[in-house]
């Protein structure tokens, strides 16, 4: 019983990570994102002392991975997408299962807790990836 309520609760956790994840993606600016290249290129170049011909060769190399991801994102996307529809299908089936088993009250307070719970998981995420943006800088 445990073990079903932990990976139903690891499902939603999961979702909901992963759709964070998307958005915070997207998010950030063009020009922001060639600025932190440029100076990720200028640190490479002082620390490895590198030649300019070496830094064009690899700016040259990022430009060809970044083409191809950008191919791929759609690809990438749709299959994300699918996996986030077969986890919910899987939820809803859990769900389910879980409202046959128990009696309307335990539901009630099963699905209480299930929500305080991803509540509550939410927020802890939410404060660790502020340590580490916070870490980062």
């Amino acid at each position: 019983m445990k073990k079903l309520i932990f990976s139903a609760a690891f499902v939603t956790i999961g979702t909901f990570v992963m759709a964070q994840q998307a958005t915070k993606m997207h998010k950030m600016d063009p020009a922001q994102m060639e600025q932190k290249r440029g100076e990720h290129m200028l640190k490479m170049k002082t620390d490895l002392n590198l030649s300019d011909a070496q830094v064009a060769k690899i700016k040259a190399l990022q430009d060809q991975r970044i083409a191809e991801r950008k191919q791929i994102a759609p690809q990438k996307q749709a299959e994300r997408k699918a996996k986030m529809e077969q986890m919910k299908a899987k939820r809803m089936q859990h769900q389910a299962e879980m409202k046959q088993i128990l009696t309307p009250e335990q539901y009630q307070k099963w699905h209480a807790n299930n929500k305080g719970r991803m509540h509550k998981n939410g927020k802890m995420m939410k404060g660790k990836k502020m340590m580490m943006i916070q870490k980062a800088k």
